[in-house]
């Protein structure tokens, strides 16, 4: 059996994790649907389902291979008497059906066993790159899947989301990490950043495989824990998000992108709240210790009102108010900051970003966030951001060395 068929933990995980689904055809769910589905293409009684998923999960956790898959599924036709399935009646259409159902399982199973341990904080500590790797093994290779061989990434480029194989039927491609030094010479060799196909170019996956197996469930993960982090004090919250994996903090950053998405498309003041993020155990230390503040929660909350509303329009006379890209980059401006400074004047902390990519390039992004203080907290507040805007980096300076403002980051 080779390394890339040897079951693990995760990768079980990941199966078990599914719910069994009856489906008339192979194309009834796609993509990230599979995640937490168990299908078998015109698979509908629940008894032949269940006994479909155990076998698939034993070929998962004993690693006993295709052959074995085989004997399971042709005694499971035969006892619940099912026909009329695709590949029914000859040996050539009995072996390609068992050989769709198991490798598909398995490689699915596989890379989402592999996102969560590419996404694992102590491995990205020292290999904190992925690089795609095509298996030679193939009989007939694709040609734009040889093209990706060695292309390497940060974990959170777009090409992840859509090209982490598998990127078709039979598709034995694969990601390994990757070291800083070898992606500084994949950008020499042309094989970065800049040589991945275009956000949205799929061509060379096959139809419902342009996703990331098991990335999906990334979602619920940071949904549950905003849900958390929210109620938990502030230490507490803060340590609890700071132990996340990037693939649940890229998940804040889709939750975000379709927020703020919604709010620019009904520019109408609704009271919408949205979670950006939250204080690190640092910064909630730092207040604690050095201006005796605790805030009630480490969350960091934006409403509607201040991308859309009053304060918005006089930023835009003022000709200091945030671009849609600018916007956009929110989640990263709270996760890590250029700059983190502590107003002394109106005691609020200021995360400040980098300069826009338009516009005047000596100006950044400024965020002031107001607190929610442990003996004045209500029920459902949080940290909100109040102001947002861009400002000079030679007025921060200023504010700086005139004692306004302190210097945490």
């Amino acid at each position: 059996m080779s390394d890339y068929h040897r079951p693990f933990a995760e990768q079980l995980a990941f199966f078990r994790q599914k719910t069994n689904l009856p489906t008339e055809r192979w194309d009834d769910i796609l993509r990230e649907e599979h995640d937490r589905s168990f299908i078998v293409a015109g698979a509908q009684g629940a008894d032949l389902l269940a006994d479909l998923n155990a076998a698939v999960e034993r070929a998962i956790a004993d690693g006993t291979g295709l052959e074995a898959f085989r004997k399971d599924f042709k005694a499971i036709v035969a006892r619940h008497g099912w026909t009329g399935w695709t590949g029914e009646g000859s040996k050539q259409g009995i072996a390609w059906r068992t050989r769709v159902i198991y490798q598909t399982n398995m490689a699915t199973s596989y890379a989402a066993g592999r996102w969560q341990q590419l996404n694992a904080p102590e491995l990205q500590s020292v290999l904190p790159y992925w690089r795609y790797k095509h298996s030679d093994s193939v009989l007939y290779p694709r040609p734009l899947h040889v093209s990706w061989d060695g292309l390497t990434l940060p974990p959170d480029h777009p090409f992840w989301k859509t090209h982490f194989p598998p990127n078709g039927w039979g598709c034995h491609c694969r990601v390994i990490p990757a070291s800083k030094s070898d992606y500084l010479k994949a950008i020499a060799s042309g094989k970065g950043p800049a040589d991945a196909p275009a956000q949205g170019n799929i061509q060379g996956i096959d139809r419902g495989f342009s996703y990331a197996p098991g990335a999906s469930v990334a979602g619920e993960l940071r949904a549950l824990v905003d849900g958390k982090v929210g109620t938990l004090p502030a230490p507490i919250g803060a340590a609890l998000d700071a132990s996340l994996p990037a693939v649940v903090r890229s998940a804040t950053q889709a939750a975000w992108d379709s927020w703020l998405s919604e709010v620019l498309a009904d520019p109408v003041k609704r009271g919408r709240l949205q979670v950006v993020g939250a204080l690190s155990p640092e910064t909630v230390s730092w207040l604690e210790q050095n201006k005796h503040l605790l805030p009630a929660t480490a969350e960091v909350a934006i409403q509607d009102g201040l991308v859309i509303g009053p304060k918005a329009r006089r930023h835009e006379l003022a000709g200091d108010a945030l671009s849609a890209e600018d916007w956009q980059t929110l989640p990263q401006i709270v996760a890590d900051p250029e700059r983190l400074l502590f107003d002394n004047r109106s005691g609020k902390l200021l995360f400040i970003g980098p300069p826009p990519t338009t516009g005047d390039a000596t100006r950044q992004v400024k965020l002031a966030l107001e607190f929610a203080f442990k003996l004045k907290k209500q029920k459902g507040e949080t940290n909100l951001i109040v102001s947002a805007f861009r400002t000079s980096a030679a007025g921060l300076d200023g504010g700086i060395a005139g004692g306004h403002y302190e210097v945490l980051k």
